[in-house]
């Protein structure tokens, strides 16, 4: 995996130098409020309900163990015991004291950990998918793709003060795990008829107060324009986004006012003079990347252990981790392992000192010291021996991290919601912890089998509820706190934005309407259907029904106030 060369080592320390300065500008009254408010939000600092979080990136949600470690430290030195995985590969902490930011992020620094370009209007933290580089349908790995385009959009002078914040999303497999239709700019790696790589670019994706999926704007692009197509995006957005009403300054908004094919013509307009421009990509710089991402130092080993499948057959708990939280691998006799962030009563993607510890010396242990988190908030080792496989559960297990429901109505996504962010309508991990006892039986979760539930606290979708199978939205009303529920959203090659049912609902009613949608698909389901394909095969309305019965949309809005 990558690691840091002695240019972005001397670009972290110098911000984490500068920030320094800053913060103590700030306390001695040299910088007002309103002055230091631009320069802690370009280091990762919110002021939230509670306290300052501090956010940091991952870039393309892949970390070394030592770095795991240091997370660990820091929040056992100052936070309160625990961090927070985001949607976006990031980690958060909510309890830091402002006055130590500066110290903690010179001790991120030792290990190339940094915050930087977190938060503001520029480009942000690059995601993709958690298994790159292992995957059984991987057509070409992304990680270097990512890099590339962190090294050319970090400080990048030109884009550094958007319309507003832009997310870009990178895809090399069959299945897109990266969502890239739901980000500003979505690339999918492909080849042509030639044989030659390039990129399928989906533009003008987005959730929040107006979710969009991204459309195609150029079928193929050459890997070596891979930068100077994306920055006649960048320039164009830039230059005709608008800048008047930050709910209307997304990307999105501009590529839907003007159509694809008017917004297509700017970028292609704007491309002709820049294709060939400094950024145009070289087989050396990309052969200097792609030489970080290279296969670690795997075994020769039979495609499946005798005592891994004996295993299993001894140990019913084992198998029902094994069939939920274990994928395969492109080399024989490994396994990709995903461990469990959604124990019931915690919430999703929050991770104590002492599991970031153990996290870390698993992935020594069992996997090259190597680690990568998902949109999901999970954690994943890559790179595990099958033989190996039942010696990491028991660890996993004994520490919290091997709950047996990836891919279940339990593995939710949430946000921290009104708990700690200032933004949002609502709370999110009460509504989470709800279900979660609710369902909080392994067996009737298989048996409700693949179901994907989100949770976002409001409006700017951090817990993308609009793709999920079932999907939560807080809201407020007068002053009270409400769920409106939709369903039928999906993510990957078919994402889809789910519908809402019908009015919302108060908190205490959550998990029961959630029960109700699960029951309804239990009784309409076809032998082996997910209840995204059932939803999609019969429709919403008898799923209203059940939920709303025979009230009239009238009689439901007096019922909800």
């Amino acid at each position: 995996m990558y690691r840091y060369d002695d240019y972005d080592q001397q670009l972290v320390d110098e911000r984490v130098a500068q920030f320094t300065d800053q913060t103590r500008r700030y306390f001695a009254g040299e910088l007002t409020e309103e002055e230091f408010l631009p320069l802690r939000l370009q280091n990762g600092i919110y002021i939230q309900r509670h306290a300052p979080m501090l956010r940091l990136a991952i870039p393309y949600g892949n970390l070394r163990a030592d770095q795991v470690r240091m997370y660990g430290h820091i929040a056992r030195t100052y936070d309160r015991g625990y961090g927070h995985f985001t949607t976006r590969h990031n980690m958060q902490f909510n309890w830091c004291e402002l006055e130590k930011m500066p110290e903690i992020l010179a001790k991120l620094a030792t290990v190339q950990l940094h915050a930087i370009q977190t938060s503001g209007n520029c480009i942000r933290n690059t995601s993709t998918d958690p298994f790159a580089g292992v995957a059984e349908d991987e057509r070409i790995d992304p990680r270097p793709w990512c890099e590339l385009i962190r090294q050319w959009s970090t400080f990048h002078p030109e884009f550094a003060y958007l319309p507003r914040k832009f997310k870009i999303a990178v895809n090399g497999a069959e299945e897109d795990r990266a969502v890239i239709r739901c980000h500003d700019i979505g690339l999918e790696l492909i080849k042509n008829d030639a044989g030659e790589t390039g990129f399928r670019i989906f533009v003008g994706g987005g959730l929040g107060r107006t979710p969009i999926i991204g459309e195609e704007i150029a079928s193929f692009v050459p890997w070596q324009h891979l930068l100077t197509y994306c920055e006649s995006i960048l320039r164009v957005y830039n230059r005709f986004g608008r800048r008047d009403n930050k709910f209307k300054a997304r990307i999105k908004i501009i590529v839907k006012s003007l159509g694809i094919d008017e917004f297509r013509r700017r970028v292609e307009a704007d491309w002709a003079h820049f294709k060939d421009g400094p950024s145009t990509l070289t087989q050396q710089e990309l052969d200097r990347v792609a030489a970080c991402f290279v296969d670690p130092d795997y075994k020769t080993l039979p495609k499946t252990d005798a005592g891994y499948v004996q295993a299993q057959a001894d140990s019913k708990p084992f198998a029902a981790w094994v069939k939920r939280n274990v994928r395969g691998h492109k080399r024989p006799g490994y396994a990709s392992v995903v461990l469990s962030l959604k124990k019931t009563g915690v919430p999703p993607g929050d991770v104590t000192d002492a599991q970031l510890d153990l996290i870390a010396d698993l992935a020594d242990r069992y996997s090259f010291g190597e680690v990568r988190i998902t949109h999901e908030q999970n954690v994943v080792l890559a790179d595990v021996e099958q033989s190996a496989l039942f010696a990491l559960w028991e660890q996993a297990r004994a520490g919290g991290l091997a709950t047996p429901n990836i891919g279940l109505l339990t593995d939710m996504i949430c946000c921290p919601g009104g708990d700690f962010c200032s933004l949002a309508n609502a709370k999110s991990i009460p509504i989470a912890e709800a279900v979660q006892r609710r369902f909080d039986d392994l067996d009737y979760l298989h048996d409700i089998g693949e179901l994907e539930l989100n949770i976002s606290g409001c409006m700017n979708a951090c817990g993308h509820h609009h793709v999920g199978h079932i999907g939560i939205l807080g809201v407020d009303k007068n002053g009270e706190e409400w769920y409106q529920i939709t369903i039928g959203g999906r993510q990957g090659n078919l994402t889809h934005l789910g519908k809402v049912i019908g009015p919302s609902f108060a908190a205490a009613d959550v998990p029961d309407v959630i029960e109700t949608l699960v029951n309804t698909y239990v009784a309409h389901r076809h032998e082996g259907e997910r209840f995204i394909d059932t939803v999609h095969r019969i429709g919403a309305d008898p799923f209203k029904q059940a939920v709303y019965g025979d009230k009239t949309p009238a009689q439901r809005k007096v019922a909800n106030g």
